[in-house]
């Protein structure tokens, strides 16, 4: 009998460890508003996938945890660096003992070289514009890498940082997973990949080999939650400690004022512009192009979105990026607008369709641009679909105008080339995002990165911008900052003021009380 009774408490005793155990496991609970379509550093575009993104991968250098501030880039994977006195050649001396996720070995200059290679390669990258500058990538040895430019770039260092191409991948990975690589991606982050469930869920687990230490979060759980009322309701009943939140100020001033909700409102913001398809009929002709941009009330937009989330474009590049001129703009004048319809042949008005996504970030605002177009005589016919559908066939070239909002390098050479160089012509080899097949300023582009001082390269990017009004690519609309709401168990473990992957960095600082 004394011995069952010693049994049945040493099994107690181990239950109680277990649970224990099991209880001391830290999961972050985590909401997007959409799915998470690649976790290919070099492929992730999207919102969604550039949020898990940062939580996986490493640059050779990164923005400082909480900052998207150029300034105050500092080193990642390289310990160091040089550069020479023309500003061409740049040596990264690496760190020791870096470990990717799993057993995929430890980081050497033969991943770096194989990565920034794959960055640039068009077939292989979105980004492969971003590395134009680069003329080769060699291995010195193996903890050291040399860069050589075709030209001095004022955003190399950005370009080699935690963010779109800079990624570094695991070479022996990505040879070897090929096309998977996108679904079992490996970095050196301080989260590794677990698994994905589509449309459903999105598991990472703290890198314990991690250089800057083991992550203090366990798990952490990404839930795909496209209602806005269903992630908040969520988040009130304490299913979850962080979530995207809705990105209007009304939202952000009633969520101020519930307990639990510190709501985190950060740059870069995702500045919006209308795309104006100039290959589809009738928005070939620049008169209705102009109609469009004087039908457009971006005031109104701006008072809807929120003084705090969402101030007012002046040009195609974003607000406060370098090189931004606003010397060209767009006035809203409904009589003009009237006008130009009638001068093009339309004075009955004109049907332009658009494939919009479901997102609260997007279709809101395309249903005030469609009232407003009406007033103008112009139908807008929107086809509203699931945000990673309209990804996909806006890409198809299948929409007349396009309403998309991205976060780049805060340089006017990422927006211009990204957006508005015919090398970035939706449905080419080289494509990337360039919705309205504006190519009236490629010489302009592609002259300032290689301009020998700043003075002409900001110049030839106000010539840029000017030309690609006055042919009217695209209507700027506004900058729609991050919002995100966490627990009061979350700290982040420094002060969010900025994030480059649109989303608050996770790292091995991170906490969460339980």
């Amino acid at each position: 009998m004394k011995n069952s009774v010693l049994g049945l408490a040493g099994l107690l005793a181990v239950a109680c460890l277990s649970g224990a155990a099991l209880a001391q496991e830290s999961v972050l609970r985590v909401a997007g508003n959409g799915d998470v379509s690649t976790l290919d550093a070099h492929r992730a575009s999207a919102t969604n996938d550039k949020t898990v993104v940062g939580w996986i991968y490493n640059g050779l250098v990164r923005f400082k945890p909480g900052s998207a501030d150029p300034q105050e880039i500092e080193p990642d994977l390289a310990e160091r660096w040089e550069t020479s006195p023309d500003g061409k050649v740049w040596t990264f001396q690496l760190r020791k003992d870096v470990k990717f996720h799993g057993d995929w070995g430890t980081l050497s200059a033969d991943d770096v070289v194989y990565s920034l290679q794959r960055s640039a390669d068009p077939k292989r990258s979105t980004f492969s514009s971003d590395f134009a500058a680069i003329e080769k990538v060699e291995k010195v040895d193996d903890l050291t890498v040399r860069i050589t430019l075709k030209y001095p770039d004022v955003n190399f260092l950005g370009r080699v940082s935690n963010y779109h191409g800079g990624h570094i991948v695991s070479r022996k990975a990505a040879e070897e997973l090929g096309d998977k690589f996108g679904t079992r991606p490996v970095g050196t982050g301080p989260f590794s990949f677990v698994e994905q469930v589509t449309q459903q869920y999105v598991k990472l687990a703290a890198h314990p080999g991690y250089f800057r230490g083991k992550p203090k979060i366990d798990t952490i759980n990404i839930r795909v939650i496209p209602s806005d009322s269903a992630r908040e309701l969520a988040f009130t009943s304490g299913e979850l400690d962080l979530m995207y939140g809705k990105r209007e100020q009304r939202w952000v001033d009633s969520a101020r004022k519930r307990p639990g909700f510190n709501v985190e409102i950060f740059q870069p913001g995702e500045f919006r512009l209308l795309h104006i398809n100039r290959s589809q009929p009738p928005l070939d002709d620049v008169r209705v192009r102009r109609a469009i941009a004087a039908a457009i009330n971006v005031d109104d937009l701006v008072r809807f979105v929120g003084k705090d989330v969402g101030p007012k474009g002046c040009s195609v590049v974003p607000p406060g990026y370098l090189g931004e001129d606003c010397t060209a703009r767009y006035a809203f004048d409904l009589a003009k607008a009237k006008a130009l319809l009638a001068e093009a042949g339309h004075k009955d008005g004109i049907t332009v369709k658009a494939i919009v996504s479901n997102i609260s970030a997007q279709q809101p605002f395309m249903e005030i641009i469609q009232a407003q177009l009406a007033k103008a005589g112009i139908k807008l016919e929107m086809q509203v679909v699931d945000h990673a559908t309209y990804q996909s066939q806006t890409r198809k070239d299948l929409s007349g105008l396009v309403f998309y909002g991205a976060a780049r390098f805060p340089i006017a050479d990422t927006y211009l080339s990204e957006f508005f160089h015919s090398r970035a012509i939706v449905g080419t080899p080289t494509a990337a995002t360039n919705f309205s097949h504006c190519a009236i300023a490629d010489k302009e582009i592609e002259g300032a990165r290689t301009a020998a001082d700043s003075a002409t390269q900001k110049a030839l990017w106000k010539e840029a911008q000017a030309k690609i009004m006055a042919d009217v690519c695209a209507v700027p609309l506004f900058e729609l900052r991050q919002v995100w709401a966490r627990s009061d168990k979350l700290d982040f473990g420094y002060d969010l003021k900025g994030a480059m992957n649109l989303a608050p960095m996770l790292t091995e600082a991170t906490t969460l009380k339980r």
